[in-house]
């Protein structure tokens, strides 16, 4: 097995096929197919079903090209810091949910090492991907949170890829708005007030998960439902929508503006999971670096003084 046949394997399965994969790889299709045929060889098992409409991974390529990634994460940083050409930058990767106070900690723990060489990573992104990406090695933490509906399922996952979830706040449900809708003057909403205006979420992908929802509440059932991708959609859809979303209440004005704001959401007695606890994934057993810990003092130090000075 080399490090070539996992990195051939990584991008024939999300290329999908084996043409575009050799066009991505620069190889020769029959060159790349015996590369493939080896490793299943070598390894006993089949790492692709083979169809006319291209490729798939089997269950057990799933599994296998998972541990494939995290080597050749780790690999690469190898060749990073030690390689002929490896310079030893400050390297560290973070990934999180769509929190404004995620991005606000990391601008201020940038903001500590000044002009020093370093090679940072940021990536607001799907539920799943944060923990895959902590699995792989492609970033150190994860930031996400936990409720009483999806801790039980989303810690199982975390025990099965080795990683550890240690809580930093734990906050009642919000509704985030804009403060030109027409709820916003209220002091309290419940969700009959919410029934006319639709409501925002960030989309899981193909394969989401009620579990993965970033929204608390995900199982509701909302009359008008807009998924979107990122941040800024979401706040564009706020004013032009008057939409909604429900959220931890922490939010960072100066990321995204004062034209935005959270009303406290009064959950029915029935609401399970309307209580949710941020907090960040690593990989169980190993230390965190001087960098990873500066973050996270930095993440810790926002929540509990927006908490103080903002949430009563």
């Amino acid at each position: 097995m080399t490090i070539q046949q996992l990195r051939y394997v990584t991008v024939i399965c999300g290329a999908g096929s084996l043409n575009k994969a050799s066009e991505l790889l620069y190889v020769a299709q029959p060159s790349l197919t015996s590369a493939v045929r080896e490793l299943e060889k070598e390894l006993g098992i089949t790492l692709f079903n083979r169809s006319g409409r291209g490729v798939t991974p089997t269950n057990d390529g799933l599994e296998f090209i998972r541990y494939a990634k995290e080597i050749i994460a780790q690999y690469d940083n190898l060749l990073d810091k030690y390689g002929k050409s490896g310079q030893l930058k400050k390297k560290f990767g973070i990934s999180t949910q769509h929190y404004s106070f995620a991005i606000k900690s990391f601008v201020e723990m940038v903001r500590h090492f000044g002009t020093d060489e370093y090679e940072f990573a940021i990536r607001e992104t799907r539920t799943r991907d944060i923990i895959d990406d902590v699995f792989t090695g492609k970033s150190e933490i994860g930031i996400l949170y936990l409720n009483d509906f999806n801790r039980k399922p989303l810690e199982k996952l975390f025990k099965s890829n080795g990683l550890v979830f240690t809580p930093l706040t734990e906050c009642n449900a919000y509704v985030y708005l804009w403060k030109g809708h027409p709820l916003a003057d209220k002091k309290l909403i419940r969700f009959e007030d919410l029934a006319k205006y639709p409501c925002l979420s960030f989309e899981q992908g193909d394969n989401g998960s009620f579990y993965y929802a970033e929204e608390i509440l995900s199982t509701n059932e909302y009359p008008k439902m807009i998924k979107a991708t990122d941040r800024a959609t979401m706040l564009n859809l706020m004013v032009g929508l008057n939409g909604y979303t429900l959220c931890s209440g922490v939010i960072s004005e100066e990321l995204n503006g004062s034209d935005y704001l959270a009303v406290p959401f009064e959950a029915d007695d029935n609401s399970v999971g309307s209580k949710m606890v941020i907090g960040y994934i690593a990989k169980k057993n190993m230390l965190l670096s001087n960098i990873a810990e500066l973050y996270i003092r930095e993440l810790d130090n926002y929540l509990r003084n927006y908490q103080k000075n903002h949430i009563k």
